[in-house]
């Protein structure tokens, strides 16, 4: 992202999850346990409030436009953009998650957030269908069309590999594309 948003002028910003996991780190998701089901610790952070300090310090020292703040993130970083969406929505124009799309409850938005997220069929971690860890109980159709309903969207249709609602308020869209790599990334062969 880091060379797209130097040729096309935009600031890109790769903010780091801060709670300790095996292989990395993990977000602070409201009401969520971490990976593996654990509790998340006491005196961990507030990652949705960090974030929108973070959004409001790159508005003001990067000169990013307030009307065109994008969140999306990978796996966990998928379950916290969807959080963005419902928490920050007078902030986040649009989210666009990879392998994580989730509806939270409550979600206390103030305006329909267009959704364009991208899953594999073949996600073990974040299985398609759902019914994986303790933090992901439900399938990814079923968060989309969550996020219709949010949103206000009237129809459905179906083309390949993507869904997609509309008649949405505001404008709004909500587009689920199947894939199994970054959008936009190398691909890689399947095993």
């Amino acid at each position: 992202m880091g060379e797209t948003s130097n040729a096309d002028g935009f600031v890109v910003a790769y903010p780091q999850a801060a709670i300790p996991d095996r292989t990395g780190f993990d977000w602070n998701v409201p009401g969520q346990p971490l990976v593996g089901g654990r509790a998340v610790p006491k005196a961990s952070p507030d990652d949705v409030a960090f974030l929108g300090r973070l959004i409001r310090e790159l508005e003001q020292t990067a000169c990013a436009d307030p009307h065109r703040i994008y969140a999306t993130g990978f796996s966990g970083g998928a379950r916290m953009a969807s959080q963005l969406a419902c928490d920050l929505s007078d902030t986040i124009a649009a989210i666009a998650p990879v392998s994580g799309l989730r509806f939270p409850s409550p979600c206390r938005s103030t305006r329909p957030v267009p959704v364009l997220a991208f899953h594999g069929m073949e996600d073990h971690v974040d299985p398609y269908d759902g019914h994986g860890q303790a933090y992901w109980t439900y399938g990814v159709v079923e968060a989309a069309t969550r996020w219709a309903k949010h949103d206000g969207c009237t129809s459905s249709s179906t083309s390949g590999d993507l869904m997609r609602w509309q008649g949405c308020r505001a404008g709004s869209t909500v587009e689920l594309k199947e894939g199994h790599e970054w959008p936009g990334a190398r691909r890689c062969p399947r095993r």
